[in-house]
Formats: C-alpha cells, sequence, structure tokens
C-alpha cells in the first residue's frame, strides 16, 4: 500500500500514449484538476500501438515507466486504449506499490453500464483494443444488457498523427468507417482511442443528433478527479500553476507544434529514447 503523506500529493501524475493521442486524456485531466502537475510521455518512436503485437507495446509500456517512476509519479495513467488493453496489468504488477496505476478503459465501460443498460452502442478503435475484445468482456460482466458493436478503423489514428483532421480527406475516411452496417441504428458510440477526441466535431456531424458520441477523455479524467479525493492524493490549492513536463521518445517538431496548439499553451518537449 503506498502510504498518504504531504510530500505524496505534491507528487505529479504520469500520463503516457503512443503519440499525440494521450494529450485529450492529459487536457482534460488538467482541466478537471487544475492544482496537479503532469508529466507526460508520447512514445513517438513506436507509434501507433494500435497494429503492434501484445509483447511489444509491453515492453514500451514497462520502459515507459520507468521513466514515470524516476519521475516520482504518484498515479500512471495508461492513456492509451491499446496499451490499457495489452499492458495494465502487467504494468500494475511491476510498479508494484510505487504508484498507483489507472487504465483509460475501466471509467469508459463503468459509464456504458450506467448511461446505457439494455441498449445498443458501437465503438471504434485500433485493431489492438478490438480484437482484444476487452471492452466487450468488461461490458459483459455488468450484466447491463448493453450489446456492442465494434469496428476496428485503423487508418484514424495514423491519420490524426500527421495532421489530417477537419478536412475532406478525414471527412471521407470517417464517413467510409460509419457507414458501415456493424454500426447501424447503435444509441452511443464510444470513441476507444484516445486520439479520436480530435475527430469528435465530423463523427458528430455524420450523425446529425441520432447518435451520442461519448468522448472518453472527459469520463477518465472525472475517473482521475474522484479517485484522487478518494485515495487522499489530490494536490493542494496553490496561486502557481503546476509546470508540466513533456517527453517523447522520438523528436519532431511538427509534434511540438501539435503538442501545442492541442494542449493549448507553450509546452517544451525533451527527447527521452526509451533505448539508447
Amino acid at each position: 500500500m503506498v502510504s498518504t503523506s504531504p510530500d505524496l500529493t505534491t507528487r505529479p501524475i504520469g500520463v503516457f500514449d503512443s503519440g499525440i493521442g494521450g494529450l485529450t486524456v492529459a487536457r482534460a485531466v488538467n482541466r478537471v484538476l487544475p492544482h496537479e502537475r503532469l508529466v507526460y510521455f508520447g512514445d513517438t518512436a513506436h507509434l501507433p500501438y494500435g497494429d503492434k503485437s501484445t509483447a511489444a507495446i509491453q515492453a514500451y509500456s514497462v520502459k515507459i515507466c520507468d521513466l514515470l517512476l524516476k519521475q516520482q509519479c504518484k498515479i500512471i495513467l495508461i492513456a492509451c486504449n491499446s496499451a490499457s488493453a495489452a499492458a495494465y496489468e502487467l504494468v500494475r504488477e511491476y510498479v508494484g506499490s510505487k504508484a498507483r496505476v489507472l487504465n483509460v478503459i475501466d471509467p469508459i465501460v463503468a459509464h456504458i453500464g450506467q448511461q446505457f443498460a439494455g441498449r445498443t452502442v458501437g465503438l471504434i478503435g485500433t485493431k489492438q483494443t478490438v480484437n482484444s475484445n476487452v471492452y466487450r468482456k468488461k461490458i459483459d460482466d455488468l450484466d447491463a444488457g448493453v450489446e456492442l458493436r465494434s469496428l476496428a478503423t485503423p487508418l484514424l489514428a495514423p491519420m490524426i498523427e500527421e495532421g489530417f483532421f477537419d478536412n475532406t480527406i478525414a471527412g471521407n475516411v470517417i464517413e467510409t468507417y460509419l457507414s458501415n452496417s456493424v454500426l447501424d441504428n447503435v444509441e452511443a458510440l464510444v470513441l476507444a482511442c484516445t486520439h479520436y477526441p480530435l475527430i469528435k466535431q465530423q463523427i458528430a456531424e455524420y450523425y446529425q443528433g441520432r447518435t451520442q458520441v461519448l468522448d472518453a477523455s472527459d469520463v477518465v479524467a472525472a475517473h482521475v478527479h474522484q479517485y484522487l479525493q478518494a485515495q487522499q492524493l489530490a494536490a493542494a490549492p496553490s496561486s502557481n500553476p503546476p509546470v508540466h513536463h513533456f517527453y517523447v521518445s522520438d523528436f519532431t517538431r511538427s509534434f511540438e507544434e501539435s503538442t501545442r496548439i492541442f494542449f493549448g499553451q507553450e509546452v517544451h518537449l525533451e527527447h527521452y529514447p526509451l533505448w539508447e
């Protein structure tokens, strides 16, 4: 068990993802918990995780956790559905009592169970997330009568990483996926990849109000907030805003620019290769 102390509450929250996608979660956490310091790691050398093997994602995740533990993070949030599906249990075991580990899947599953019992829900995500069947298993375990219809949408994450969102190319790809008969007549659509909030507007426009589009980042941020309060790990309010740190395994100028635009503040990226 991690002992609670004033020292522990001042430690940062570690957040990691394969690239830019987890910034949707980091931004939502920052909005809900403005006094918390964030240490973000984007594994840009290995993105996207969605088409990697389980073993590879586990290896990357453990290496990233080494850095986040060095930074004395009190919480490690796996802000990636593919890594949450492939590596959550392993990471929790690896980290042990040094930090608490949270994922992005459990909060959204709980939300679906509460809000959509007895209804039909669609889900789009990477091949890794969809093929792992992790959402289906967890939703079935709730026994809430939710019919889940999942579709792998592998082009979306790399498209977003390359800056193709909010344009006609993105629109065509999104429409092609969403018109798949698997998703016919779903009452809600789970965006089961942390990249997808960047195209939430276009997805919502496609459905024209017929289907509720669920942005997991807000649900996850609310869960982190509740967890910190329950565990008495929340940082005390301060007049000085916290200084966040952003690391990447492969430095690119475009990622720095995307991070700045996306996080809504000036960001300095530090290069931290996972393997020397």
